[in-house]
């Protein structure tokens, strides 16, 4: 009996040396943030609790406040039991749900003003809470497109303000670039510029779910490489034509000379 009792007390010792093993909960969220959201859609959060089997969830918060600014207040925007069906936030436009290991909060109709930190918040059945975070802001739209030349490297460099993941695409003369005008640099931002000499317009498009923008950098004209072939092609269309001509005329030439030959023998045989 004496060793049950010290096995048990011994047991009961071991789980308050191990706050991690079986009795630890710990709440994350699952986006990578900072999570970028386009105004008038919805933001979604989810978070995964873990907790030990002696653990339990009695309740669910998540709560908002801004990013930067002197109010330290928070907003509740939904408090849930630990189980159960989805709750009601706040507002009519906020959702949230509580599973066994996962929290979602949706708004729906999400605004600008919206962005700022969000804050799951998981208390257990003795009153302990842990707490992740994760940052929201506005989904940018593209703004201000440059390029920018270095004539020495014969490089390009396309810029662009603050818009939320931008794509890069170049053109030269309304066309994508192709091996013979350039090489495009892995992240799109620069052109290495192959032609030789650099001519013409050249466009940096940059584009995200928002929208598009575009600046061009124009160098010399390329007419002139045209005009000297279309002038080299007229040349030779020209003597063509002239050397055509000239062996007309030396053909009808030749041909009147026979003739009058021939009248000529004609003639005397006559006489």
């Amino acid at each position: 009996m004496d060793l049950q009792y010290f096995l048990s007390w011994r047991a009961a010792l071991m789980l308050l040396l191990l706050p991690c093993g079986l009795q630890c909960m710990s709440v994350r969220i699952l986006n990578e943030e900072p999570v970028h959201v386009v105004p008038d859609s919805s933001l979604v959060l989810k978070a995964r609790i873990e907790h030990g089997p002696l653990e339990e969830v009695s309740a669910v918060s998540w709560e908002w406040e801004p990013e930067t600014g002197i109010s330290p207040d928070r907003v509740t925007l939904a408090t849930c039991p630990g189980r159960g069906p989805e709750c009601a936030g706040t507002r009519p436009n906020v959702h949230v749900n509580v599973e066994q290991q996962e929290t979602t909060l949706q708004i729906n109709g999400y605004s600008g003003a919206e962005g700022g930190v969000y804050a799951v918040t998981v208390t257990d059945h003795k009153g302990a809470k842990t707490t992740a975070h994760c940052i929201v802001r506005n989904y940018e739209a593209v703004h201000h497109v440059s390029v920018s030349v270095n004539v020495s490297h014969s490089t390009l460099v396309c810029g662009e303000a603050w818009g939320t993941e931008p794509h890069f695409s170049w053109f030269h003369e309304r066309v994508a670039i192709t091996k013979t005008v350039g090489r495009v640099s892995g992240d799109g931002t620069t052109l290495f510029v192959t032609k030789t000499p650099i001519c013409g317009h050249f466009t940096c498009m940059v584009s995200n779910k928002m929208g598009h923008s575009s600046a061009t950098y124009t160098a010399a004209s390329c007419e002139t490489e045209g005009k000297g072939t279309t002038a080299a092609v007229l040349c030779s269309v020209l003597l063509l034509m002239f050397g055509g001509v000239l062996a007309f005329l030396l053909w009808r030439r030749h041909r009147h000379r026979n003739r009058g030959e021939r009248l000529h023998e004609h003639l005397d045989d006559t006489i």
